[in-house]
Order: C-alpha cells, then sequence, then structure tokens
C-alpha cells in the first residue's frame, strides 16, 4: 500500500489540496508560499525516507482557540510537509474504508453533509422516535485510544511501512509554547488524517447499533439515538454508555448527556418545534437553535461596527459572503418571521454606519438632500442633536437609505435569498 501513498500523482493531488486548504504553518514556520520549493528541493529525499520507514514526522504545533462557551479548544497543526504525506495517506485509505461504514453517519464522508444528518433526525422524530439519547463524548479527540484505533486499521491495512507511518503520526509529541509533550493517546484537531481516523473507530459504535436496529444519527463525534418511550431510552443509554466505556474506551460527558424530548433537542445548529396545523399533531419543523441564532447576530453586529475602518463596499462584501453561508447551512429551517425582524434590524445598523461615515454636519445635509429631503429638513436634521442610532431608525434614514438604495450598493436581503435557496 505504502507505494500507492508515494505515487507521483497522488502527492501531487496531495499538495494541491494542503495548498487549497491553506492554514497555518507548524513547528518549522514554513508557509504556503516556501512549500513547493521545499518540496522540489527535499521532494525525492522525504520519499526514500517513508519507503525505508526511517521517517520522522515533526512536533506538531499545539494552538488553543476559543470555543463558544468561553472554555478553548486545542487544535493541533502538523507542518506543511506532514500535511501532504497525511493528506497522501488520506486518499489512499479512504476508499478502503469507506465502504464499511454505516448509513447514517453523515460527517466528513464523501457526498454527505450536516443537513443530511438533520433531515434524518427529523424524519426518525415524525415517525414516532421521539425520545432522544443525546450523548456528548468528552474531548473525543483527545480521548482516542492508539491500540484500539490501531488494530481497526490493520484489520484492512496489512501493509506494514503503512502501519508504521500511521503509528508515527499518532505518536508524534505536541510542542505547546515550546515545550515537549508526548502523546499516548488522542487524534489532533487539523490533521487531514484526523477525520478519517475518528470515522474509522466510531463505525464500531455505529454497526454496534445497526446490529441492535437502533435509529440513530452521527456526524463525527456528534451522536443521537431515537426510541419511542423513556424506558427504552433508559436501558439504551445505559448500554451505550457501557459500550462506549468497555469496548471503546471513550468517557461520556455526564453534563451535557442525557435523554430529550424533541423541542429540548439540538442536533447541529438546528431545533425543533411542534408543527401547529390540523392533520399534523406529533410532527416538528426545524428552526434555527436560539445559540446559533445568536452567534449569527453577534457576527453581524461586529461587521456593523460604525468603527470598523473599511469601507462601505467592503463592509457589503463581507456581509453578503457571511449571510450567503448561513443561509445555505440553515435553508432547511422555518425561519420567516425571525429573517424578516433581522432584516430590518441589519438595515438600521448600515443606516448609522453611513450616518457616522457622513459625520460633519454639512456633509450630512448634502446627502439628505440628494436623496429628495427638502433643504429645510435636511439642515434640521444634520443638525440633529439625537444620537445616531436613534437616527437611523428614524423616518428621516428609513425613507431615504432604503433597501431599493442599499440593493443598489450590493446589500443581499436576506429574507429574499432565503426563500430562493429554500428546498420547495
Amino acid at each position: 500500500m505504502i507505494e500507492y501513498v508515494l505515487q507521483q500523482w497522488n502527492l501531487n493531488n496531495a499538495y494541491q489540496k494542503v495548498c487549497a486548504n491553506k492554514g497555518a504553518g507548524g513547528v518549522d514556520g514554513m508557509d504556503i508560499s516556501q512549500l513547493k520549493a521545499h518540496l522540489q528541493t527535499h521532494g525525492e529525499a522525504l520519499v526514500e525516507h517513508i519507503r525505508n520507514g526511517s521517517y520522522q514526522p515533526s512536533p506538531i504545533k499545539g494552538v488553543e482557540i476559543p470555543k463558544s462557551n468561553g472554555k478553548t479548544r486545542m487544535l493541533g497543526i502538523p507542518t506543511l510537509t506532514d500535511r501532504v504525506i497525511q493528506q497522501a495517506l488520506h486518499q489512499v485509505l479512504e476508499p478502503v474504508f469507506e465502504p464499511g461504514f454505516q448509513s447514517h453517519s453523515y460527517g466528513f464522508r464523501p457526498n454527505r453533509n450536516a443537513q443530511q444528518a438533520v433531515l434524518q433526525a427529523q424524519r426518525n422524530i415524525n415517525e414516532g422516535y421521539q425520545h432522544v439519547i443525546d450523548i456528548d463524548l468528552k474531548s473525543f479527540f483527545d480521548q482516542v485510544d492508539h491500540a484500539i484505533l490501531l488494530e481497526l486499521i490493520h484489520r484492512k491495512v496489512t501493509c506494514r511501512l503503512t502501519m508504521k507511518l500511521l503509528r508515527k503520526f499518532l505518536r508524534a509529541p505536541m510542542q505547546i509554547k515550546g515545550t515537549l509533550y508526548k502523546r499516548r493517546q488522542g487524534v489532533p484537531q487539523g490533521s487531514p488524517l484526523s477525520p478519517l481516523l475518528s470515522n474509522i473507530l466510531l463505525n464500531e459504535l455505529d454497526r454496534e447499533l445497526e446490529k441492535r436496529g437502533h435509529r440513530y444519527v452521527r456526524y463525527a463525534d456528534d451522536f443521537s439515538i431515537y426510541v419511542r418511550s423513556k424506558r427504552a431510552a433508559r436501558r439504551v443509554g445505559n448500554s451505550i454508555y457501557l459500550f462506549l466505556r468497555d469496548v471503546l474506551r471513550l468517557p461520556i460527558n455526564r453534563e451535557k448527556s442525557g435523554i430529550r424530548r424533541p423541542s429540548t433537542f439540538d442536533i447541529l445548529g438546528y431545533h425543533f418545534v411542534p408543527v401547529f396545523k390540523k392533520g399534523a399533531r406529533g410532527q416538528y419543523q426545524l428552526v434555527v437553535s436560539a445559540k446559533s441564532r445568536k452567534a449569527f447576530k453577534r457576527k453581524l453586529k461586529e461587521l456593523t461596527r460604525k468603527t470598523i475602518p473599511i469601507s462601505f463596499a467592503e463592509r457589503i462584501r463581507r456581509l453578503n459572503r457571511l449571510i450567503r453561508g448561513w443561509l445555505n447551512y440553515f435553508k432547511l429551517a422555518n425561519i420567516h418571521g425571525k429573517l424578516q425582524a433581522l432584516d430590518s434590524w441589519l438595515r438600521k445598523r448600515l443606516r448609522y454606519c453611513i450616518w457616522h461615515h457622513w459625520k460633519k454636519p454639512e456633509r450630512k445635509r448634502k446627502n439628505l438632500m440628494r436623496l429628495g429631503v427638502n433643504s429645510e429638513d435636511a439642515y434640521a436634521w444634520s443638525r440633529t442633536r439625537m444620537g445616531g442610532w436613534r437616527v437611523a431608525q428614524s423616518p428621516i434614514l428609513k425613507t431615504t437609505i432604503t433597501l431599493a438604495r442599499l440593493k443598489k450598493r450590493g446589500y443581499i436581503a436576506m429574507l429574499e435569498l432565503y426563500h430562493q435557496i429554500r428546498p420547495t
């Protein structure tokens, strides 16, 4: 297998993907612009070291990034050279393991995505499986047992050099603030191999759930099981807890895990609410979770701070990119009313930015007159002592800096885009 990994076309594809993903450099300080020259100079020696088993990966750079709950997550960033090799390994290993993965696993797999996972969860709930066992694996990527993972890989990969290389990548030390730490468990988030390795391990959980005939949804380490009664939920939850603890050696976060009803359950940023419609009793529709909605509004607010030193055109470009990405992800949700209110609020924020940008009273007066305000009103409003946010909500700006005018400047109305992309 190692010869497949080292074929020139495979290494070239791996290099292209690493370059496309960009990302920060590792402990050697090399960046993307230097990678091509480095591989041209050292590529042959690198391949030979891998072929004879003497290749030694560099330490992983440990970087803490903030989480939404105020805590931090440790990312492990390999060097760019190691990323190319790991990507080359991934491209050869994925076709070997992918056919054995179960149908209700959706994370980091070809032609599968989070929306499919959410729709399957909704299907389970609407077919009467409304007691949800929501299990949170405690620091999953830090807890993966190397011996168990390597044993699972060895069932399908018998190449000694490939296994040796994988073992070296798994056990490469992590460098945090200049200090090296040995690693005997865990797969670093940030490695091209980690999504595939996590699926290889958690596929054992999928197979166990399939064998027992349970309905479930898994997206990477985020999984939930759906049963018809609370009694069944308790029984299944306890047995799966034992399976995870004793067979896969994965601890559960007891505080975040539990038995949920649809209206108290979130999955991948979505939430469930009852359908209040004749003949739809017991049915649930999708909305955006409160947490996801607040995070989105916080980002919109950050991009519409009046003091950001960017042009209005650049502000609109960044807003449009954020809005498109968010709506494409949440297009399954029924959010017409929420978007209408959010759209109105965002337009006020933009008017506030424009008003602040005009700054001097004389400039305000001239711009208001250009927008069709008579000279008397333009003069009065340009000298108002009212705060900028109040002016942004006043009729003088609502009737002049209209949605139509904002659209001419490139603004995308959220509600309109939502109805364009929402599945029928």
